[in-house]
């Protein structure tokens, strides 16, 4: 059945033996650099990607403390504008009530000069009436401007009221 021939044994061992040696010559090495070479590639990768990583961690904790940096910056902006309406509120509420109180006192001398113009008038009035009134009394022409200095006088010395 099998009878081991040993020249073909020796010349199998040979030929493996050449094969290895050939190989190792010229395609172990080849493969152990490539094989390094993938290696540190995808080790830098790894790096590079666990560096992105870290950085894309701190920019967005950045990110986060400017947004609420901005959260605040903007609740003060809308406390100081709310303090600032309410202060011009009371600056237009005063400013209101100091121009009725104006308008109020303005109205009060406009009055006042129009009773007093009334008034003089009305003595002017009733002078002449009580001249005429006289005069048909006495029926007789009265000196109208003596009697009007008497009336005059008279109702000087009356209350105002």
């Amino acid at each position: 059945m099998l009878n081991p021939n040993p020249g073909l044994i020796i010349w199998t061992i040979v030929t493996f033996v050449l094969l290895l040696i050939f190989l190792k010559k010229f395609a172990w090495k080849p493969l152990l650099e490539a094989l390094q070479k993938r290696e540190e590639s995808v080790k830098n990768s790894i790096e590079r990607a666990e560096h992105a990583k870290q950085e894309a961690e701190r920019l967005l904790e950045e990110n986060r403390k400017q947004l609420e940096r901005a959260g605040q910056e903007g609740q003060r902006i809308l406390n100081e504008n709310r303090a600032l309406a309410e202060k011009l509120k009371e600056e237009i509420v005063y400013k209101a009530n100091q121009q009725s109180r104006h308008m109020v006192e303005q109205a009060k001398q406009e009055i006042e000069r129009d009773k007093e113009a009334a008034l003089i008038q009305l003595r002017g009035e009733v002078a002449t009436l009580a001249i005429q009134a006289a005069g048909i009394i006495l029926d007789e022409t009265l000196d109208e401007n003596k009697h009007r200095k008497i009336v005059d006088t008279y109702l000087k010395g009356l209350p105002k009221n």
